[in-house]
């Protein structure tokens, strides 16, 4: 039994993109070929020609995106980054962490591997547009990896179903930023409220401006209010993808936010 831990570029969206691509051409051959005025007919092709474009275009992005993240493909960068931010993850024996937005697993059995005296929760609302994702597909994945030291449950990042300090660590990777909210600062803040005094924290993504705000001055409020080791890490300067390719990926602005509260 192998673990599938799907794609993060979803294999439906792609194949729905080549679809409508494949759609709009037909569509254009056949404008092309009807007998109607010159005129609805030139305008007609024109348009249908330029979304037959951006679809394809769309299409053959999503597709690189698809093989770069592919578990099975030479790329593998979700597996870099998955035991990349594992790797700051580090809790004692009888301790216990919690990976928000788990989404397939990866992160949480990543986390739990490397901490097999540890236990582990991963959390997340596995929403309709990663229908693929789901808590049995986490719950065989980690049967698959030969982990028993992890459990996983429906939440919300927003509002957290846990007490204060509750985690000797807490991780998160790639999820705030889909998080339709203003203030992706105060998530942050959420996943730390329940993060225990000395632990462990590693929080990765896009932590833009655009969509963080000052993260520089967000590191010195987590340092007045008396965390420490607080840095924010690129990721995008070869560390696990080179500056162009975070680019093209949509990923520019990867950060790993870690520190010790």
């Amino acid at each position: 039994m192998k673990a599938d831990y799907k794609n993060w570029m979803p294999k439906g969206m792609v194949m729905g993109f080549g679809c409508g691509a494949a759609a709009f051409l037909i569509l254009t051959i056949v404008f092309a070929i009807l007998p109607i005025p010159a005129t609805a007919k030139t305008v007609s092709v024109i348009i249908l020609t330029i979304v037959t474009i951006v679809f394809l275009i769309v299409t053959v992005w999503m597709c690189l995106m698809y093989r770069a993240f592919s578990y099975d493909g030479k790329r593998k960068l979700s597996k870099q980054i998955i035991d990349g931010v594992a790797s700051y993850v580090k809790i004692p024996d009888g301790g216990k962490g919690l990976d928000i937005g788990c989404g397939s697993g990866a992160l949480t059995i990543a986390c739990a591997k490397r901490n097999p005296n540890a236990s582990f929760i991963g959390i997340d609302r596995w929403g309709k547009e990663y229908a693929s994702f789901s808590k049995a597909l986490c719950e065989s994945n980690s049967k698959a990896e030969g982990v028993s030291n992890t459990a996983f449950m429906q939440g919300d990042a927003v509002k957290l179903p846990f007490e204060d300090e509750s985690f000797d660590a807490v991780t998160s990777n790639y999820v705030y930023h889909n998080i339709p909210v203003r203030d992706r600062q105060a998530i942050l803040l959420e996943t730390l409220r329940t993060l225990k005094k000395g632990g462990t924290f590693a929080i990765h993504d896009i932590m833009s401006k655009g969509k963080y705000g000052d993260m520089q001055a967000f590191v010195r409020k987590l340092k007045d209010m008396g965390y420490e080791e607080v840095k924010l890490i690129d990721t995008t300067n070869g560390m696990y993808m080179r500056g162009f390719e975070a680019m093209w990926m949509g990923l520019s602005g990867s950060t790993i936010l870690v520190g010790r509260k």
